[in-house]
């Protein structure tokens, strides 16, 4: 017996509501969290949001920059219940023609989203910590995590969330613009300074005074 399409594609987005229910956003972590780089001693970089307790591991502060959605324009109380239960964040990588798919996609639906760029090789490396993709686009609904652009899977993930199948923005909402996945450390100059040594363009070299006779003969600093 042949399987009706519709009736399958029903059933999964059933499914996956129930099953949402108990699902925690991915990329809305609580303020308080914190996220962890951990070097291990091996020289493996990984990312978790608990210290590790190995010796030798190098530790330092981890944060997935956020971005909030457009506060200005009132959401429809359909797509806001929507988006605080399941916020949509879109990963994108330069250059990548099915990351323009994706975000024409959603904006034509009128998903309210946050887009992150994925740029430099510790993006590169949250990325794969918190989808599990080496490649863009990738898409997280909640934490459901869709790898690759499919219009008509992440359609059926998008009703199954609650979402309107037809854009119900106002026309005064603008889409936040990209950020980068991890934030951007620059170091200050007074801390670079406090770190590295101070060269010394007019050091000249101050021996002490030794008499003649004592010490070791033939022996000088």
């Amino acid at each position: 017996m042949k399987k009706h399409p519709v009736l399958n594609a029903a059933k999964l987005a059933s499914a996956w509501v129930m099953a949402g229910a108990a699902l925690l956003p991915l990329s809305a972590l609580p303020a308080a969290a914190q996220q962890y780089k951990v070097v291990g001693a091996d020289g493996k970089v990984t990312y978790t949001d608990r210290p590790p307790l190995a010796a030798g591991d190098r530790i330092s502060h981890f944060k997935a920059k956020s971005t909030p959605l457009n506060p200005d324009a009132a959401l429809p109380v359909e797509v806001r219940e929507a988006a605080k239960r399941y916020p949509v964040t879109l990963y994108v990588t330069p250059d990548c023609s099915p990351c323009d798919s994706a975000r024409q996609f959603l904006r034509q639906r009128g998903i309210p989203h946050v887009e992150k760029n994925v740029t430099t090789t510790e993006d590169a490396e949250a990325l794969v910590s918190l989808t599990g993709a080496r490649d863009a686009p990738v898409l997280a609904i909640g934490s459901q995590v869709l790898r690759g652009m499919s219009s008509e899977s992440w359609a059926s993930y998008l009703d199954a969330a609650g979402y309107p199948k037809d854009s119900k923005l106002p026309s005064t909402y603008q889409f936040p613009a990209a950020t980068p996945l991890t934030e951007r450390r620059e170091v200050a100059r007074e801390e670079a300074s406090a770190r590295q040594p101070a060269l010394l363009d007019s050091a000249k070299e101050v021996r002490p005074y030794t008499p003649p006779g004592s010490g070791s003969a033939g022996f000088r600093f």
